[in-house]
């Protein structure tokens, strides 16, 4: 939310009417707490974590030069760099910033202020509420401002006027990640994985083959999962999800910037009961469908799947709501669907391409950090439906080369049914593993029952 912005404001409305002389006085802002909270972030990098949970971005600090101090501090802490007076003070004198702060003196005397550094997320909170009451009064400014003008339809101006106030408090949060259950224990998750995966080393995706040929996802991966459009790779790596959460009681997190939590759950009841998704959507269920539901459902009702659908969410969010639920509920598998909707939320990049290499780089820094698989899922470009196979390749991947090289694994899916219906080979997927560190490259190919939102193994 833009503070210059409100200042400007507030002496046309002065004149305006009653309530104006109230809209003069300086915004809501604890610079007390913006500097502490800052100084914690420069003193502990678990206080960054804390911090960024909390707040919604730089907007959220009154002050511009604490805006560009905390981007500064996400940047480096996103590239894994130590934050500290000193690599802080040439970080900003990189960007050119260090004088528009305040120089390093400034730097040193926010540490000094620093009671404790575990209170981070405390001082946070307050910063973030602030902002909160900043917003209101930005919203209630043109709100009057509306008002006053007297112009367009008073329904449409009255919905506008509640979209404003709605969209300074419908933030994320904890409320953006709802567990199934709270009810799994991860060490007797943990018991009954490693008994029921013999052999794996990894965590079993449900994939026989798969299986076999990676001995299971192993903890600090990164796993792309690409292809084009409406190919399936949501619905792979929700199969994923389920078997490990429902099957294992493993807990995982999918992120879905994409589909809602309604949509994805619907998907998981076709997929677990056996039952077409076209029957869940349409609300036309036969006796036979609820039965089989009401069968899976004790099973689903337990799982430890986290799913958070909050738009526009920052690779910075991600982190620190993965860390949150890891220290929360413990966690086997993160994933993300999908990478070209996330955006990368410190200083902005020069170019998409940019803000694409520095997710790849969280994201995988995000599995090492946790130590466990991160699936993330990646559109690919156009390039296989301008060749006669319509096989998709590694160069297919879009907008940076970094996913690539990040990456532990790269899946390209591809069916051929979706270009040719009356193909000898309709129903079948194969998953392209074009990259593999450690492991070999082949082709598996699995059934695709895409009518009740899943994947299964060809022998099934």
């Amino acid at each position: 939310m833009s503070t210059r912005r409100l200042a400007g404001q507030h002496p046309a409305v002065a004149s305006e009417g009653p309530g104006a002389s109230a809209l003069e006085r300086m915004p809501p802002q604890d610079i007390a707490a913006e500097r502490t909270v800052l100084g914690c972030m420069i003193l502990s990098k678990d206080a960054i974590r804390d911090a960024a949970e909390v707040l919604e971005g730089p907007s959220d600090f009154y002050r511009p030069a604490h805006a560009t101090i905390y981007l500064a501090i996400l940047d480096m802490y996103g590239r894994d760099e130590p934050v500290d007076p000193i690599t802080l003070t040439a970080e900003l004198t990189r960007s050119g910033d260090l004088d528009r702060v305040g120089g390093a003196p400034y730097l040193h005397d926010l540490v000094q202020q620093v009671p404790s550094a575990s209170h981070a997320e405390h001082y946070a909170t307050i910063v973030r509420e602030r902002a909160v009451f900043r917003g209101l009064v930005d919203a209630g400014t043109r709100i009057l401002q509306w008002g006053f003008a007297c112009e367009g339809d008073p329904a449409e101006v009255a919905d506008r006027a509640q979209s404003a106030l709605l969209s300074v408090v419908d933030h994320g949060g904890d409320t953006d990640v709802l567990p199934l259950s709270q009810t799994a224990l991860e060490g007797l998750a943990a018991i009954e994985e490693r008994s029921r995966t013999k052999g794996l080393r990894g965590l079993a995706t449900g994939f026989t083959d798969v299986d076999a040929l990676t001995s299971g996802l192993l903890p600090g991966q990164m796993v792309i999962v690409a292809g084009r459009p409406s190919l399936g790779k949501s619905t792979l790596a929700l199969d994923i999800a389920r078997h490990v959460s429902v099957k294992n009681a493993v807990p995982a997190l999918f992120f879905s910037l994409e589909m809602g939590r309604q949509e994805l759950m619907d998907k998981v009841f076709a997929a677990e009961a056996g039952i077409s998704l076209q029957h869940i959507t349409s609300g036309q269920m036969t006796d036979g469908d609820w039965d089989r539901l009401a069968r899976r459902m004790p099973a689903i009702q337990k799982a430890p799947l986290f799913i958070d659908d909050t738009e526009s969410l920052t690779i910075m969010e991600a982190r620190a709501k993965a860390r949150r639920i890891k220290q929360r509920h413990g966690l086997g598998l993160v994933v993300v669907d999908y990478v070209q909707l996330m955006r990368h939320g410190g200083r902005r990049p020069d170019s998409r391409q940019e803000e694409v290499t520095e997710i790849s780089r969280n994201i995988k820094l995000m599995a090492k950090e946790l130590q466990v698989p991160v699936i993330a899922l990646c559109q690919l470009n156009r390039g296989p439906e301008q060749r006669t196979d319509r096989k998709p390749q590694l160069s297919d991947l879009r907008e940076s080369g970094a996913l690539e090289q990040d990456a532990d694994i790269v899946v390209l899916i591809h069916r051929e049914d979706a270009y040719e219906p009356e193909s000898a080979r309709a129903g079948e997927t194969d998953l392209i593993f074009a990259k593999h560190r450690g492991g070999a490259k082949a082709t598996i190919t699995v059934a695709a029952q895409l009518h009740m939102s899943r994947f299964k193994d060809m022998a099934a």
